[in-house]
């Protein structure tokens, strides 16, 4: 690297993190057309956009000199929409300015302002914030800014989603007018365009393409999925992958305790990062992330935005992120750094259009396929065992004792099924799905139209329909509330009933339950089959009516009471004509 000398303080802390190469967007602020002016940046997240600042603001506040003097009021401040990244940042800089002796302070919501008022009279060269925080300690005249080289703007777009725009502006005006101001986005909405026509002073433009870099690492999958399996599929997921971290997104913060709880349940160590936590509570689960003693983070978009946590290779969208932005920030908290990630939609059958048109809208294609099967995780844990530390690890003159002895009093295949228990008795067990469907993606053309249908035949004479007394009813807890359809009950209940698809008679779907019919021969293996379900979230259950007709249909066929022939109905007076009014 070439950009300071050998001996400069932010060469010898790139070379202790063992940058030997830049990334395009860290490459081009330091581009001598783009030194000591206003930037305008737009790179997609995961490009080292934080790095990048700091590379480019180096300048600016060191000049000449290879170290910072004493601290009093900042040179620099950092305004980031979220704690998780504005702490982040904080960090970042941290070791960037070390060597150099910089000190950077983070005031964000949630934390003690006292406490950050204290530490701002100490003096900060850097300062790091939220916009709310950043205006409270403005306002209080805790925060000095007449000695401010440079304003940065991270994630710009999301401030402005986030309703900041109003706290940017007061920050802004607070400002001097000599300062440098650099805007980072992922995108450039108009919103941003304005901002910066309105606070930027003959900005340079960069623009790092998604293609060069936002999705290269990066490998999309649609995994079909019933809409009553979504919590499974994740499990299967996290088996199938066994990434050392893993983030699983939803959209809101109930369905995030909700997974969170089913995952522990399960024996996953997951962690969950919602806005209703607490900052200790958001800290706690992000050090257990990077410690290691936590390996899923179940979160929403607001508090996983811009957050960068170690060894994270697979991302999982367990509800479909709003809009394209969204997808390209969820899916940007892996294949960062040049290391490889998996980003997995699950995609119910009506939801996918959607999938497709938010694929489409970012520029990438995805493999589509079913969940991981139960077999296929089984298959791969054969394999992980055979390199597990159980078996390739060192072994002492201890172990290889016991050993001795375990295989003097036992046989070896006894020995040998007690280490795969073992092994087993660590991982989540796997759940059985099946796949809803995999018939072609939806036309995005227009449609031809369809052929005329044909007429119905009465329903005793249909295929499937059963004649009274050969059929028993049965119900399913699944109704139109999870979606319930027949292209994907129908398969789950042949699986748990060890049935095929021809001994079904007719379905009914209500509001909070299906009910179907069985052939009368078939119902009681069906029956033993049911009783057999390890699921808890799915019952299946007789009604106890064995009959072909569908159930309640005699209360509804029942025969209405006839009124008396030439009178009013039941309760109600004898209609008279009204009086006309007169003109």
């Amino acid at each position: 690297m070439d950009f300071f000398p050998a001996g400069h303080p932010l060469t010898q802390a790139l070379s202790q993190r063992n940058y030997t190469d830049l990334t395009s967007v860290q490459n081009a602020v330091l581009d001598p057309a783009a030194r000591g002016r206003d930037l305008l940046v737009s790179a997609q997240t995961g490009s080292g956009k934080t790095v990048a600042f700091g590379l480019a603001i180096a300048d600016t506040l060191l000049g000449d000199a290879l170290a910072f003097g004493p601290a009093s009021e900042p040179l620099a401040l950092i305004v980031a929409p979220t704690r998780e990244l504005a702490l982040q940042v904080q960090r970042e800089l941290t070791w960037l300015y070390q060597q150099a002796g910089g000190q950077v302070v983070a005031c964000v919501g949630g934390m003690d302002p006292r406490a950050e008022q204290r530490m701002l009279g100490r003096g900060a060269h850097i300062v790091v914030g939220t916009p709310g925080r950043l205006r409270d300690h403005l306002e209080r005249g805790a925060l000095r800014t007449g000695q401010l080289r440079a304003v940065v703007l991270d994630e710009a777009d999301e401030m402005l989603d986030l309703g900041f725009r109003e706290d940017l502006e007061f920050i802004l005006e607070a400002t001097p007018q000599n300062r440098r101001t650099l805007l980072f986005s992922a995108t450039l909405p108009k919103l941003i365009i304005a901002l910066a026509k309105r606070y930027q002073r003959d900005s340079f433009r960069i623009a790092v393409s998604a293609g060069e870099h936002g999705h290269a690492d990066i490998e999309y999958r649609a995994v079909r999925v019933a809409p009553n399996e979504i919590e499974h599929a994740v499990v299967n997921l996290l088996r199938y992958f066994e990434s050392p971290g893993a983030l699983v997104f939803c959209n809101t913060r109930e369905s995030v305790r909700h997974l969170q709880a089913i995952l522990q349940e399960r024996g996953f160590a997951a962690v969950a990062l919602s806005g209703e936590l607490g900052q200790n509570e958001r800290n706690q689960s992000l050090q257990a992330l990077r410690d290691g003693r936590a390996r899923v983070c179940v979160a929403t978009d607001v508090a996983a935005r811009g957050i960068d946590l170690p060894n994270i290779n697979l991302v999982i969208h367990a509800e479909l992120p709003q809009n394209g932005p969204t997808l390209q920030h969820r899916s940007g908290r892996t294949g960062r750094a040049g290391r490889k990630g998996v980003s997995v939609l699950l995609v119910q059958l009506s939801r996918r259009r959607k999938a497709e048109l938010l694929l489409q809208s970012v520029g990438v294609q995805a493999a589509w396929s079913g969940a991981p099967s139960a077999e296929d995780i089984r298959q791969l844990d054969r394999e992980r065992l055979i390199q597990s530390p159980l078996l390739t690890g060192e072994t002492t003159e201890e172990d290889l004792e016991m050993a001795r002895t375990l295989l003097a009093q036992r046989p070896a295949e006894e020995v040998a099924a007690a280490l795969v228990r073992l092994y087993r008795s660590q991982l989540p067990a796997a759940e059985e799905l099946f796949d809803p469907g995999s018939g072609p993606a939806p036309s995005t053309g227009p449609r031809e139209p369809r052929a005329p249908r044909e007429p119905r035949e009465p329903r005793g004479d249909r295929p499937g329909a059963m004649a009274p007394g050969e059929s028993v009813w049965f119900r399913l807890n699944v109704g139109r509330q999870k979606d319930a359809d027949p292209r994907w009950l129908i398969p789950m209940i042949c699986r748990h009933g060890k049935i095929t698809k021809q001994e079904i008679g007719s379905i009914r779907i209500f509001e909070r339950e299906t009910r179907f019919e069985i052939e009368a021969g078939t119902a009681a293996r069906f029956t033993a089959a049911i009783a057999q379900m390890e699921r808890r979230d799915v019952r299946i259950e007789p009604l106890g009516e064995s009959h072909g007709a569908e159930p309640e249909r005699a209360a509804r066929t029942a025969p209405r009471p006839q009124r008396p022939q030439g009178g009013p109905p039941p309760g109600k007076k004898p209609w008279k004509p009204k009086p006309r009014k007169q003109d």
